[in-house]
């Protein structure tokens, strides 16, 4: 049962079976893994990206691969939120009912992610309210009406977002946040002040790969965005600084390949634990490391997984 397992966690009002959630982008709307991955093993998942219009996203080869992990360059490619909500949500809202999902949500301007999440909530009052649980802001997207800076890196559009969004619907949010942010704990707070729920840390590194034969970058659009193993301490860090900063829920992810990987997150703040990377070159890899932590806190005697938040001991 669900209730009598050390790793159930609740998180923003919500219950997870477990903590390992499926990062943004490696589950596609959920329908896509049926048959390949047993999604209701998990806590959750985050849908890929939703924008208000569709995207093709990036030329390819938008996928390169590099010692310790990945980098990709997939243009936040969608169908957008019109077909979401006619191709998608039905599904969503018939299946999973014990797993947690979260949409994650995309823009170019403030006024498009209220816009996305009116869009959704709009179609779930209509029907179908199962077929989400929350959302997870993608603020690492360019502000065209800004000269191109990054939401998440300017702390007028973070708040003016967050508070628009949080003006359209009621269930949690969490905000996802760039490693490369100088004061992330800063930006946690702004996010928090203006109606966060929680926070997700890391979205993925700027990084390039050469083909070294061609000598041309390995992805069509150049740069990407770098996941994997590599990027762990980089995650970690991060998860440790927001808990820090900020008292509400974490989604930590970056680098997760193993039950200890999800510990390192566990210990150093967060509340749930996103995988991505590891689940697409292995998709018995969640299940693998939800049968790790359980098999972890048997070992330890830890009744219940939330004890472990955030009980990083500094050294002195």
């Amino acid at each position: 049962m669900i209730g009598d397992s050390p790793l159930r966690s609740v998180v923003c009002g919500l219950v997870f079976q477990n903590p390992i959630v499926l990062a943004a982008g490696t589950a596609g709307y959920g329908e896509e893994l049926s048959g390949v991955m047993r999604l209701e093993r998990l806590g959750g998942f985050v849908t890929k990206a939703v924008s208000l219009e569709p995207r093709s996203g990036a030329p390819a080869p938008r996928v390169a691969e590099f010692t310790g992990g990945m980098v990709n360059a997939v243009g936040l490619a969608n169908p957008g939120l019109d077909a979401v909500r006619r191709e998608h949500l039905p599904w969503m809202a018939s299946h999973l009912p014990a797993t947690r999902k979260l949409v994650n949500v995309v823009g170019f301007t403030t006024d498009e992610y209220p816009s996305v999440i009116a869009g959704l909530e709009a179609t779930l009052h209509e029907g179908g309210a199962n077929a989400i649980d929350g959302y997870e802001l993608n603020v690492s997207c360019p502000n065209t009406h800004a000269g191109g800076i990054e939401f998440g890196a300017d702390p007028a559009s973070l708040r003016s977002v967050v508070e628009r969004a949080r003006h359209e619907t009621e269930r949690p949010i969490f905000v996802k946040l760039s490693p490369t942010l100088e004061k992330i704990g800063d930006a946690a707070r702004i996010a928090v002040d203006a109606g966060a729920d929680g926070i997700s840390v890391v979205n993925t590194l700027p990084g390039l790969v050469i083909d070294v034969e061609r000598r041309r970058p390995a992805l069509g659009f150049g740069t990407g965005g770098v996941s994997g193993t590599a990027i762990l301490p980089v995650g970690v860090l991060a998860t440790w600084r927001v808990r820090r900063a900020v008292a509400v829920p974490i989604l930590g992810l970056g680098g997760v390949s193993n039950g200890a990987d999800a510990l390192q997150y566990i210990i150093a703040g967060a509340s749930l634990v996103g995988v991505g990377t590891a689940a697409m070159r292995d998709p018995r890899a969640p299940e693998r490391i939800v049968a790790e932590l359980a098999a972890w806190c048997d070992h330890h005697g830890v009744r219940q997984i939330e004890q472990l938040t955030g009980t990083l001991e500094w050294p002195t």
